[in-house]
């Protein structure tokens, strides 16, 4: 990710990294709008070694004396975006070797310095769950990271659980992505083991998800004796912290009868599931619903592409929460340029869903769909100080993200000619290379 070395830049890198330290920093004057609550005239937010000590206005927030204060009055603050399906970081899954590959690991193949990471910060995401493509019914674990600055290693932006495991979960996919009616797939293996109809798709998944329940159950009957232990299976043991719970299934699906299916597997093995997509999710809401199945929704303003998409309806937002489901947002990125993100709240509001709901979809609904939710999602005391900073409305079209903060450091600063760059710029702005003549002064680095 970025690093300044030209001295305008070292200072604006200096101002992010102040702000990061023991010393606490409000941020006073804004509009807040801490998404669990009323929005805040006049706001502080109180910040402190990564973390939200403070919520509320003057009458409510005691500022110590040795505080450090960012006067952003006219501006509005809210919980940084969560992203709950991207394909940033240039990472990929499972190959054409299979139809079924839980063991594969997106950690393995994900680019922390890949420029996609610093033009999602730019749009406001903080948060992203970055998944592997959908050209399998399962295509691996998929991976929760923080959009930090300044890494040089996929372990830099892991978001770690209380029991030492990194946080993540698992892809799967149903409808015509997966299908295959002969030739070859296109990294070329032979298609032979992939389902040529939505039936044995559906087969294919409830057969690996049975060999993982008897996997568990010959763990169990060994129980400390190890010598009874089964071979060691990577595959079973993903699928295996599928059905503990350890691991939330994201699955796309598209048609109602794609999502129907889904429903039916989940009821069968019991495990947690995030509907992803959900194009026709108007069509069976209430089902969605009644099976306290949350969805995470995509918005495309120039659709096309795949039939099983032709139905896609700007109304899902609003349907699903009048059913009463938990709707969130994702950019799928590139479907949705992860710059663009905000936008996604506009038309949802604009074909009928409440303000309030959109706007808990792009980061309070996202944050629980990861189970995150006790970190991030809202503003509020002892959550990482993860916020942007926008010129005005969310929803107004004229709105631009200014900061983005994750963990009390600025990552994203729009006055900075860098990522002003990257804000704004074309595909290439935002396209991996070493710049070796460019139009900044001083010396960048080889930095893009």
């Amino acid at each position: 990710m970025k690093r300044h070395f030209c001295s305008f830049l070292v200072l604006i890198s200096l101002f992010g990294s102040v702000f990061g330290q023991e010393k606490p920093t409000a941020f006073i004057n804004a509009r807040i709008i801490p998404i669990v609550g009323q929005p805040i005239e006049q706001g502080i937010l109180l910040v402190q070694n990564g973390k939200i000590t403070a919520v509320g206005d003057a009458r409510t927030v005691r500022l110590s004396s040795d505080v450090q204060i960012v006067d952003l009055k006219g501006k509005v603050i809210m919980p940084g975006l969560v992203d709950t399906h991207s394909h940033i970081g240039e990472g990929s899954g499972a190959d054409g070797s299979g139809p079924i590959q839980p063991d594969v690991r997106i950690l393995d193949s994900l680019n922390p310095r890949a420029s996609s990471l610093q033009r999602a910060q730019s749009g406001g995401l903080t948060t992203v769950n970055v998944m592997p493509g959908s050209g399998s019914l399962n295509s691996g674990q998929t991976l929760y990271i923080k959009l930090r600055d300044n890494t040089v290693k996929v372990d830099d932006l892991l978001i770690m659980l209380a029991d030492g495991r990194y946080a993540g979960g698992i892809k799967f996919a149903n409808g015509t992505n997966s299908l295959r009616t002969g030739g070859a797939t296109s990294s070329g293996a032979s298609s032979g083991n992939f389902p040529g109809t939505r039936a044995k798709s559906v087969a294919l998944v409830r057969e690996q998800f049975i060999k993982a329940q008897e996997y568990k159950a010959k763990i169990a009957k060994a129980g400390d004796d190890k010598t009874k232990l089964p071979p060691r299976d990577l595959a079973m043991e993903s699928l295996a912290d599928v059905l503990d719970g350890k691991r939330v299934v994201h699955f796309h699906t598209h048609r109602h009868d794609d999502i129907l299916s889904v429903l039916r597997l989940q009821k069968e093995f019991g495990f947690k599931v995030v509907l992803q997509h959900v194009s026709e999710a108007w069509k069976v809401a209430d089902e969605i619903a009644a099976a306290k199945v949350p969805s995470s929704i995509i918005l495309i303003d120039s659709p096309g592409g795949k039939l099983e998409t032709m139905d896609i309806n700007f109304t899902n937002g609003a349907a699903l929460e009048k059913a009463g489901g938990l709707v969130g947002f994702h950019t799928d990125d590139y479907i949705t340029d992860s710059r663009l993100f905000l936008r996604s709240a506009g038309l949802a509001v604009r074909a009928g869903m409440s303000r309030d709901k959109a706007l808990y979809g792009m980061t309070m609904a996202g944050a629980i769909m990861l189970e995150l939710q006790d970190r991030v999602g809202s503003l509020e005391p002892g959550k990482d100080a993860d916020f942007i900073v926008l010129s005005g409305d969310p929803l107004s079209v004229y709105t631009r993200v200014e900061q983005t903060w994750i963990e009390g450091k600025n990552v994203f600063n729009r006055s900075n000619p860098i990522d002003y760059l990257t804000a704004v710029g074309g595909y290439g702005a935002s396209k991996d290379r070493t710049i070796h003549l460019d139009c900044f002064d001083g010396d960048l680095g080889g930095q893009e």
